[in-house]
């Protein structure tokens, strides 16, 4: 049973063993964290067998009697998944620190605050209810890539007969809220800007009103009290019902900006005061193009699913800033960050991976939207619609992911691949397009000849495929380019419905 005291935490008992034999699907080991339905695809003793199986892995990294920093989000059965994990990594002799409810970035500022060896935050992200998962790291801002969640499977299948045993210590901390929330107010704006918080009732609301006061805004709380049923809507920021709900209340309350925030607070969605979405990707190119003027020289990467604007901006040209462009995923984001000493990252799910000196590296959707209220600070003359309008013309479509087996997606990709890439060697056109270039970095991102691009890659934490489109003439190409990749889709016979589709 899980029992949890404000002063304490967590009363871990590691006298007893479970009964029944132990459930792990080795489909919920992906490509950067683990996900698993709860308790259908993972159980009680599997939660237990991965937590010793990570605290192996950590300690045969970091030594014996290595520390763990641990926080779980606001879902029915985080803590009680966070229990069983803290038997297991106590298994192993780990010396846990518990947090208690946080967000992901809270645990990831929590590694450096408290010095401890590693890290493991308990989410399913934006999944829907259900879901659970782990977000685990070793190096301070970065999170496990397929080397370590492949390395940790195996520990897991070498000890089927695991047995919870008395090892580590365990010890919950107060305080790590209040000293994530100092680290994140660098300055209180000058003048009151009106912000639209909107958290879908996920584990932002507890922090990110309290943040937007504390450097001087006035906010207007959307959905923000904790409620783990979510509802109204899944809290995803890129969640077109999520938007649509925030840029009805911008509007009603005459707001300057709408800010939506994701299950476990490491993404970011922006609505203008005219109730106007903002692709996130957008964002990033007008922070990036506004950081380049106090920060020239610098270097940001964007993953493949981000606009082609950046790679065109006459801004970043001429302040001779570099752009990388690279995998998307949180795991690999960051460490393609620190790897090239880039500012920042931007995401197009709105992961924002602000480093030195601006930040410690990892993505932070509340550190993000303080990054944002400084740039609508900086530019106080103008709206934020009359900002957007600036931003040349393209057309985006959706993040739709139609649904894809976790063990056929790969190679679904595998083979779209390789029929793009012999249209493009036999001079065919694809949509009535030719093809210019193709970048396989991850999944395949295809550019015509007129700049516009579409992507196709398999989902990193989900059954599905992801598909992105934009097109630099209009909506009507946006919806051409759609029906080619989906005809190729269609005669794969493993491609089911879409969650968002044109």
């Amino acid at each position: 049973m899980t029992i949890f005291d404000e002063q304490k935490g967590l009363e871990i008992d590691l006298t007893t063993l479970i009964d029944g034999d132990v459930k792990i699907s080795p489909l919920g080991f992906r490509e950067y964290d683990v996900r698993w339905l709860y308790p259908k695809d993972i159980n009680k003793k599997g939660l237990e067998l991965y937590g010793y199986s990570l605290g192996k892995f950590i300690s045969d990294k970091k030594g014996a009697s290595a520390s763990i920093v641990v926080g779980q989000d606001y879902r029915s059965y985080s803590e009680e998944v966070k229990y069983h994990l803290v038997r297991g990594l106590m298994s192993a002799n780990l010396n846990v620190i518990d947090i208690g409810l946080s967000l992901s970035p809270m645990v990831y500022f929590a590694q450096h605050h408290l010095n401890t060896d590693s890290l493991a935050m308990v989410t399913a992200s934006h999944n829907e209810n259900g879901w659970t998962g782990i977000k685990c790291g070793i190096e301070k801002s970065l999170t496990f890539g397929p080397d370590e969640v492949s390395e940790i499977k195996r520990i897991s299948e070498d000890h089927k007969l695991f047995q919870v045993s008395r090892g580590g210590t365990y010890k919950f901390i107060k305080g790590v809220h209040d000293a994530y929330l100092d680290y994140l107010v660098d300055k209180k704006i000058e003048k009151k800007i009106k912000v639209v918080a909107a958290c879908g009732n996920g584990t932002a609301g507890a922090f990110a009103p309290t943040l937007l006061r504390k450097i001087g805004c006035d906010v207007i709380e959307l959905h923000c009290d904790l409620n783990f049923e979510f509802p109204k809507y899944n809290p995803n920021p890129e969640d077109l019902v999520m938007l649509e709900d925030l840029a009805t209340a911008v509007k009603e309350n005459n707001a300057d900006v709408g800010f939506a925030f994701d299950g476990d607070g490491d993404r970011l969605g922006v609505v203008d005061d005219k109730g106007e979405e903002i692709f996130s990707d957008k964002i990033g190119l007008l922070l990036s193009e506004s950081l380049a003027e106090d920060y020239p020289n610098s270097k940001f990467v964007i993953d493949v699913k981000s606009t082609g604007l950046y790679l065109n901006s006459t801004i970043l040209k001429n302040k001779n800033c570099e752009i990388d462009m690279w995998k998307t995923g949180h795991s690999y984001m960051k460490r393609r960050v620190k790897e090239i000493n880039a500012l920042c990252g931007f995401e197009k799910s709105g992961h924002f991976f602000i480093n030195q000196p601006l930040g410690l590296g990892f993505d932070d959707g509340l550190k993000s939207a303080c990054l944002m209220i400084n740039y609508l600070q900086k530019n106080l003359t103008l709206k934020l619609s009359e900002i957007r309008t600036k931003i040349p013309q393209t057309y985006q479509s959706p993040t739709m992911a139609p649904f894809c087996k976790d063990e056929e997606k790969y190679e679904v990709v595998d083979d779209l691949i390789d029929k793009i890439e012999k249209i493009q060697k036999n001079d065919q056109t694809f949509a009535k397009l030719k093809i210019k270039s193709i970048n396989t970095i991850n999944g395949i991102r295809f550019e015509f000849e007129n700049n516009s691009w579409g992507l196709i890659r398999a989902s990193s934490n989900k059954p599905s495929l992801v598909i992105v489109i934009e097109s630099f003439e209009s909506d009507k190409e946006v919806k051409e380019i759609f029906n080619a990749i989906n005809q190729l889709l269609e005669k794969s016979g493993k491609v089911g419905k879409y969650d968002q589709s044109l």
